[in-house]
């Protein structure tokens, strides 16, 4: 009985601090997709190109990101302003900077994922749009996109569900987010107690993405 008070005791000690740490963790979360899901398209546009140089560059962009620990490209992107344009580095850069970070990684998977995706449609489609009238804009965004979406969703579910345990990847940076804090409590109390509170923390949170991700893709399932 002792423990179980000491344990709870602990646990309603460091739960605020858990909690403000969990909404950096969503915030990096929410940020990096909004940003780079549509990059990560015109990326995939780049990579297909009929223009050679930016179909190299874009190819060559895509390797580098993925390429790279996406510890060293926070590094990178952080001390960038510094090094190469003499910048005083400020507080508020820190988190602007993990965002920018996942965001320019992120984007070159998203990329891929949609170029799999897009070529995957048979070019008979494009073909019977071309005859209907259908613009190409009006093609890929009314016949082909639709396609394309409930094709990704898988390995777009997969790299979420990865995207929220890299976030804790901030703490390079110095950037609080939930492992982190956690982190100090652990060392503070000589205990795994509070990383294995936010490892729960984090499998809900990702079961919560899994459960929306497969919500939709039972919506899209008239695609089949």
């Amino acid at each position: 009985m002792t423990a179980i008070l000491e344990f709870w005791n602990k646990f309603i000690t460091m739960l605020p601090e858990l909690m403000e740490g969990f909404g950096v963790t969503v915030t990096i979360f929410a940020l990096t997709l909004i940003f780079s899901l549509p990059l990560g398209l015109f990326l995939s546009f780049g990579r297909m190109a009929k223009n050679s140089l930016i179909r190299t560059l874009s190819k060559i962009y895509i390797s580098v990101m993925r390429g790279t620990p996406l510890m060293l490209q926070l590094v990178v992107v952080y001390f960038s302003p510094y090094y190469v344009f003499g910048i005083k580095i400020s507080n508020s850069w820190r988190f602007t900077a993990v965002i920018v970070a996942f965001v320019l990684n992120y984007a070159a998977y998203f990329a891929e994922i949609y170029r799999s995706g897009i070529e995957s449609i048979p070019k008979g489609q494009y073909e019977a749009a071309e005859v209907l009238g259908y613009t190409k804009v009006q093609t890929f965004v009314k016949i082909i996109l639709p396609q394309v979406i409930k094709r990704i969703l898988p390995p777009i579910t997969n790299e979420m569900i990865t995207l929220v345990k890299d976030t804790s990847l901030a703490f390079v940076l110095a950037q609080v987010e939930m492992f982190t804090a956690a982190k100090q409590f652990a060392a503070a109390q000589a205990s795994v107690m509070p990383l294995m509170v936010a490892g729960v923390f984090y499998y809900i949170f990702n079961l919560i993405v899994a459960s929306l991700m497969e919500f939709a893709e039972k919506k899209l399932n008239y695609y089949r």
